[in-house]
């Protein structure tokens, strides 16, 4: 499986942002998908998931203004990030479980600066 991020940039206090994630290879049997973030120092952190069956879960921090969703006919991954504030900079990974094996694509920066 190889994933590829992207959507990340610099946006401003309350704006929003959508990264995708799309997904290659010997997809069949990926039953969860998932979006991460890690700052410098730190553990990464879950942001959100998403299900085969379509439930999802969210951190708290992100709960109301993130959304995540998947489109299985294109075999990608969407983060809707919205009324971003400065504590949501870092960056963002995207991570897939096929069998019980996990995958992750390269990250991407997101700033939220004035």
């Amino acid at each position: 499986v190889q994933l590829q991020a992207s959507g990340g940039g610099l946006v401003q206090p309350g704006g929003s942002l959508r990264l995708s994630c799309a997904a290659s290879g010997s997809i069949f049997g990926i039953n969860v998908m998932g979006w991460y973030r890690q700052d410098p120092g730190k553990q990464r952190e879950l942001v959100a998931v998403i299900f085969s069956g379509g439930s999802t879960n969210y951190a708290d921090s992100v709960k109301g203004r993130f959304t995540i969703s998947r489109d299985n006919a294109k075999n990608t991954m969407y983060l809707q990030m919205n009324s971003l504030k400065p504590e949501d900079t870092s960056v963002y990974y995207c991570n897939a479980v096929r069998f019980n094996r996990e995958y992750w694509g390269q990250g991407t920066l997101v700033t939220v600066s004035s």
